[in-house]
Formats: structure tokens, sequence, C-alpha cells
């Protein structure tokens, strides 16, 4: 199993040094590329030994750890919270300095992926059970990457606002009056990685293969797989209430997994974060991180694209292609896309994350090399919210593509980091594609 380390740094305004003692309870937020991550920290120091349990909530879902590597020296506290996200063994390393006896300040820095700030408070026995001076509170955090595009404080330019209405009530909930579209998961060999791995496909109502469709492939976040977008965004229910209300044309959608490393699991089904994802070989093609880049984009081009013309009754063109992703997904999207215009004429990129090229740090491949082939992307769409840490990369991202006239759709609303405007997008960017 390969084993990736990843750095939660603590820091602390000036402050005396004294001896620690961190037993006790502990919380504090996280902005993070998978939303808000709530941690409770459940400490015991035994001399220089710490010991104990990290709780995590992020939008509901729920995981706990036990912490290891636990020790104190002087003000300073460090500890690893084992964690699996498909098939990579992570070890979050928590180390920093303690700026009160019952306050730490925290920057959570994920590997290559950015950093996150926030305020961690220890509960007293004597807290009162609502409100109150001593209840935790922790503040939420800021996110950051690489490169100067993430960390400190959100700054809004005159560019950075909605390009278009919010989608009305209910958009992505099923509704049990129309047709509805099938999911079916489909195995296959990718030839260019050696290994055996799935997507799902989304048909829509009355599909025939009489008739030819277009595709939009999309495209999960880091910790995410090919069901993401069904279970967390349920898209497949903004494109049925899409065309029952007759907005856009039938269409298939494409759910890759996005990290090369991963092969079909026996059941069809690839297991979510900590559920012990059956991966590809340790340190074969796309091991690891190294297989949401170049391993993912030759997959994707090279035996995805094919298995799906040579499977469903589809388009073969790139006037009836899009790719479109979500955070690690959406830095895939413009990586791939922005080069591809023989392949796709339309790209969406929602929530870019760190990994995009030039702007994440992570490639030292340009994102634009050439922004005469990207202007001949008929729909280039770059949205974020306003409430998400990452949102300078995707500003950078803008201003890039602004200063070599490259016309593209920016669309700053007042979401986070999170599913809302995941769906949002999909429900905006589907009504301008294929047209």
């Amino acid at each position: 199993m390969k084993i990736q380390t990843l750095f939660l740094t603590l820091t602390t305004s000036a402050c005396a040094v004294f001896a620690a003692d961190v037993t006790g309870t502990w919380k504090a937020d996280f902005d993070t590329q998978r939303g808000v991550q709530k941690y409770t920290f459940t400490l015991k120091q035994d001399g220089t030994n710490v010991t104990g349990k990290a709780s995590v909530d992020t939008n509901g879902e729920k995981r706990e750890a036990d912490l290891k590597e636990g020790k104190t020296a002087g003000d300073t506290v460090s500890f690893a919270e084992p964690l699996k996200i498909q098939d990579n063994e992570i070890n979050v390393i928590f180390t920093g300095k303690i700026s009160s006896d019952n306050e730490i300040k925290f920057t959570r820095q994920v590997g290559d992926f950015g950093s996150s700030e926030g305020t961690a408070k220890r509960e007293l026995a004597s807290a009162p059970e609502a409100g109150g001076t001593n209840q935790a509170a922790a503040g939420r955090g800021r996110r950051g990457g690489r490169g100067g595009f993430g960390g400190g404080p959100i700054e809004l330019g005159p560019d950075d606002k909605p390009a278009f209405p919010e989608p009305p009530a209910g958009f992505n909930v099923r509704r049990e009056d129309i047709a509805h579209g099938d999911i079916k998961v489909v195995q296959y060999d990718s030839k260019s990685l050696g290994t055996h791995r799935q997507v799902r496909v989304y048909t829509p109502p009355g599909y025939s293969a009489e008739k030819k469709y277009p595709v939009l492939y999309l495209l999960h976040g880091i910790g995410g797989n090919d069901r993401e977008w069904i279970q967390a965004c349920h898209a497949d229910n903004v494109i049925d209430n899409l065309l029952a209300d007759g907005k856009i044309k039938p269409m298939i959608l494409v759910f890759p997994n996005g990290n090369a490393s991963i092969t079909a699991a026996a059941d069809g089904e690839f297991p979510g974060e900590g559920a012990g994802a059956r991966g590809g070989a340790r340190g074969g093609p796309g091991g690891g991180f190294d297989g949401w880049g170049m391993p993912f984009e030759n997959d994707l081009l090279k035996d995805i694209i094919p298995l799906i013309e040579s499977t469903y009754s589809v388009h073969g063109d790139r006037e009836h292609r899009a790719l479109a992703g979500l955070s690690m997904g959406g830095g895939q999207t413009l990586n791939i896309g922005l080069v591809h215009p023989e392949t796709f004429a339309y790209v969406g990129g929602f929530s870019s994350a760190p990994n995009t090229r030039e702007f994440g740090g992570m490639s030292s491949e340009k994102l634009l090399p050439d922004p005469e082939t990207a202007k001949k992307l008929t729909v280039l769409w770059l949205a974020c919210g306003n409430k998400d840490g990452l949102i300078r990369v995707s500003q950078g991202v803008h201003k890039m593509l602004k200063e070599n006239g490259v016309p593209h759709i920016w669309n700053v609303d007042s979401h986070a980091h999170d599913n809302t405007e995941w769906a949002n997008n999909l429900y905006l960017f589907s009504q301008h594609i294929f047209q």
C-alpha cells in the first residue's frame, strides 16, 4: 500500500513558552476541497506522550480515527491522523504550537493540494450547554493552494459576480411525474493503463439506438469516485428535470473515476473514502495522486471516449462532446479541455482545485500554452462560489483568459466549495451546450 503524508501545520502568535498540557477536547473547522470538515480532537497527555481520537464531520459524513505518534515538547504538540482515500493510505500530521491554555491556531496543509486555517478551542467542563464564552466555537479557516493562489482572505474583484440567476427551487430533486433516465455501470479494459476499470453511464428517457446523442463527461473531486456527481449533486435528476421542461436536448452523461490508480471492484462498485477501495497495482500506472494527471487524461482520451462511442449511439465529433468537473475534476477538465478543442467543444471547470496547471503548481506544463487553441472552444465555462477558499485558483484562470482574449463565461455566485455550487453550475452549463 502506498503511503503518502499530508502535513497539517499549527501556527501561533508570539507567546511565552510554557509546558503544554493538551488533555481535553478541542474543536476546529477547516474549509477543504471536500467542504467544511469539523474536527473534534479528544486528547490525553501522559508526560510527553499524547494519545486520543479525531472525530470528523464533513457535510454529514462522519469518520473517526485513533491518533498516533502523539507527543509534546514545551508549547508544541504533534500527532498523526491515519486516513484512507480510495487506494491511498495517508497520515495527516498535525504539528504546531499552543497560543494559550484553551486555544490553538491551525494551518492545515494537504500536500500539494493547498492549505486551510482554523482556530481550535478547548471545551471546558464548566462550559454552559447552550452558548457562553467557554463553548468551543472554532472559526472557519481559510483554504489555500500553492503558487499564491490559495490562502489569505477571499478578495473579490469587479468581475467576480453571478453571470446568471440562481436555479429554481427543487431543480435537482427527483420528480415522480416525469420520465427518468437510466444509470448503468460499464466495465472496460484500459489499454493505456493496463488495468480493468469502470464508468457509470446515464442514458436519457427514451434512449434509442435509432438516434444519436451528444455526450457530457463529468469528473468528480478528490476523495470521490464515479458516484459523486450522482449521489452528492443528483446530476441525473438535474438532467431529467431539464429534459422534462424542454430546456435541453437529450444527452448521455458519463461518470469516470478520475483517479487512474483505481480499478473496478468485483461487484461493480467503487467503495468510498475510508471503505478500503480496491486500487491498481501500487507503483503502477497512475499510482497514488499521480493518477489524477496524465495517466487519467490518457485513459479518458484513448479508452473511455472510444468505449462510449463503440457502445452507445452517440455522435463522434467535437461539437457533440462536453467535459466538465468539480474541484479536482475541475482542474482536470481545464488541464485537458483547454488543449484539446479537437476533442471537446464545451469545457466547464467548477470550483477548480490547485491541481489546475500553472496555478496549482503540480505540473510544469502551462495551462494555456497557446491561447489561439483555447479560442476554438464553443463554450468555456469557469465558475466558483464567493465563499470558496479556493476561489483564487479560478480567479487566476479568469485573469489569464481575459488577458489573452479567450472568450469564456465567468460565473461567481454566493456559494462555497460544496454540492450546491456544483449542482447549480451543472444546471446552467447543460443549457449552454449542444445547442
